[in-house]
């Protein structure tokens, strides 16, 4: 069963995914170079050194913005770093961060184009510990050395102290940082109040919930992954077993929330279908 599912997978990633989904499943899948998936995320980069050009699909900005270079420092974290593309993205994000050391979720350049609705922001936004804790978090998790992390790291560590979960995309990139902050005592202890706080909200759907939900595995999609002890084996079970029976007949898995266009929806797709192959072979429901 495993093996059908991922060869209906793999046609529809050749047919409708972006060429950096399809280089990152023949790295992941093919035994594909890290080198090839680096020179597909490279034309999305700027000259500036940041990150667009719909590298967040959602955002159909060619200019520069933070959300796509936490994109790209994922990517990376998966490859291997590229000294030289994330040196020119720090240096980019040294000329759009504020005073209180982070960077904003989106400037003002994002609305002079066709995106999601909830893409909005004002003429001069504030610092944001989303994306600016992920960003930090990455770098920290490839030990790589900038000036602008320091402050960055001073910025999310002020945030996080009075954080009130109720967003799961800053839960999610609060926990990237704390997961790989170097200074651990105090990191251990944030992540226990953190923890605490997203069990017991409602940001954690249960298994059958419908829509743009995130369900257990969406938190903690491998076994070794910290939350995983908090998710009980039958909740994992029924979860994966939710997200075999949701590949299409297409072969693809669908985006839970309203695409922006056609094209939009199917780079999506893409992205998502590799996700759920990479957790389901971690969680091993794939014959491979």
């Amino acid at each position: 069963m495993g093996q059908a599912i991922l060869e209906r997978a793999e046609a529809f990633i050749w047919k409708n995914a972006r060429l950096l989904e399809r280089r990152l499943f023949e790295f992941h899948f093919k035994e594909g170079s890290p080198g090839a998936v680096v020179d597909a995320l490279r034309p999305y980069q700027n000259a500036d050194g940041g990150f667009g050009n719909a590298l967040e699909p959602d955002i159909r900005c060619p200019d520069s913005q933070p959300v796509p270079v936490q994109h790209a420092l994922k990517i990376l974290s998966t490859v291997g770093f590229d000294g030289e593309m994330v040196t020119d993205a720090c240096d980019y994000l040294l000329t759009i961060t504020t005073s209180e050391g982070g960077v904003p979720w989106l400037l003002p350049s994002a609305l002079k184009y066709p995106r999601a609705p909830w893409w909005q922001t004002g003429d001069a936004p504030a610092a944001s510990v989303n994306p600016t804790a992920a960003i930090a978090g990455l770098l920290h998790q490839n030990g790589f050395r900038h000036k602008w992390l320091e402050a960055a790291t001073t910025f999310c560590w002020s945030k996080i102290a009075e954080l009130e979960l109720s967003d799961p995309h800053d839960a999610g990139v609060v926990l990237t940082f704390l997961y790989n902050v170097p200074d651990r005592a105090r990191a251990d202890a944030e992540l226990a109040r953190v923890t605490g706080l997203l069990l017991s909200s409602d940001l954690v759907a249960d298994v059958n919930a419908e829509g743009y939900v995130f369900k257990p595995l969406d938190w903690a999609p491998t076994p070794d992954h910290p939350l995983r002890a908090h998710v009980g084996p039958e909740d994992v079970a029924a979860n994966l077993d939710r997200l075999a029976v949701g590949q299409q007949p297409d072969g693809g898995w669908n985006i839970s929330w309203e695409p922006l266009s056609r094209a939009c929806e199917l780079e999506w797709r893409g992205s998502v279908t590799l996700d759920a192959l990479l957790t389901l072979r971690a969680n091993g429901r794939l014959d491979v």
